[in-house]
């Protein structure tokens, strides 16, 4: 469904220098967003693309759903070239960005029948569409108010509504959950894991959380500084990259650092201390635990307390690049930004 080659995308970040003669007041510096990118997507897959703000992953969606033309490379969506063939790429995918599109002016379910009719439905089917979307996303109670009253959250689902009212092949989704509730986002993961089962739907989604990329995404691609740095799904990238956590408590720090010493040896492990804990990390936390307390015990050191914690996307993304993918990275802004 997505195939990419050497895709990528640089900007010129224009800065003003201060006291500098008129002709010479502005430098172009080249950012490189997305470098020389290999994606594949099969059909029906459901990707979820991770990275801290900045990373590229807005900028990669906005190359394959043609809103943005690549520096250099290539990227074939649906069997169409985003540079070559972009009517007919916009014909087959459904794209739900971080702002709001609908007009402010019109009814929540006015937009939806219109958008419905862009893609040539009839006025019939868009509107059983809509009413189906507007059932599904709670938004009955506003559908039929100008949207420009509505709520951020409210705003949000009605995007959400508004990029699936054509049930397309391909769905886009760039930072879906934001601004929703538990209870919504909940209800908007239900909504697109029905999507894909009933209708076979491929989805790229891009996320910052950490939750829903692991429970949604049978495949976790792990993008940071433009390039892609894992490529896997959460098990085997957490297997792989990241450690259970073992946490264990002291009396005192001496008894802690005496712990840290004989723990050291510990075949495969990374061992730190912190005060009066040493955490552990290594492959099959709970399954070494009791022998690392009857080793320690053996030794007259006494463990006041334990907890096993399993890794996470963010523990993957901190052995990767040694930052966590909380740690945001300031976007550049639209007037900082020219193509």
């Amino acid at each position: 469904m997505i195939q990419t080659t050497g895709l990528t995308r640089h900007f010129t970040v224009k800065g003003q220098r201060a006291r500098a003669p008129r002709a010479a007041r502005f430098s172009k510096n080249i950012v490189e967003a997305v470098r020389g990118l290999d994606l594949r997507v099969d059909e029906g897959e459901l990707v979820a693309l991770l990275g801290p703000n900045g990373a590229g992953k807005s900028t990669t969606l906005r190359m394959l759903t043609t809103l943005i033309p690549p520096t250099s490379g290539t990227a074939v969506v649906a069997g169409h070239d985003v540079v070559a063939e972009q009517r007919e790429v916009r014909r087959v995918i459904g794209y739900i960005g971080q702002g709001n599109g609908a007009a402010l002016s019109q009814r929540g379910r006015d937009e939806l029948v219109s958008q419905g009719r862009a893609y040539g439905m009839s006025v019939r089917d868009s509107k059983a569409r809509a009413a189906e979307l507007i059932a599904s996303l709670d938004l009955a109670a506003v559908a039929d108010r100008p949207t420009s009253s509505l709520s951020g959250g409210q705003k949000r689902r009605l995007d959400i509504a508004m990029g699936l009212i054509h049930a397309p092949r391909l769905l886009f989704l760039d930072e879906p959950s934001t601004g929703l509730d538990p209870q919504n986002r909940a209800n908007l993961q239900e909504h697109i894991l029905k999507l894909r089962a009933e209708h076979g739907t491929t989805i790229v989604l891009t996320t910052h959380y950490l939750d829903e990329a692991d429970a949604m995404a049978e495949r976790v691609i792990v993008i940071d500084h433009g390039a892609v740095i894992a490529d896997d799904t959460p098990a085997r990238l957490k297997a792989d990259h990241a450690g259970d956590r073992i946490t264990l408590g002291f009396g005192s720090a001496s008894d802690a650092a005496r712990a840290a010493a004989r723990l050291g040896g510990l075949d495969g492990a990374v061992v730190s201390t912190g005060g009066v804990e040493v955490e552990v990390r290594a492959q099959g936390g709970p399954r070494l635990v009791p022998g690392i307390l009857r080793g320690l015990d053996a030794a007259g050191i006494a463990v006041e307390s334990t907890a096993v914690s399993r890794p996470t996307l963010d523990d993957v993304f901190l052995n990767l690049t040694g930052r966590s993918l909380r740690e945001g990275v300031v976007s550049l802004s639209n007037e900082e930004v020219a193509a």
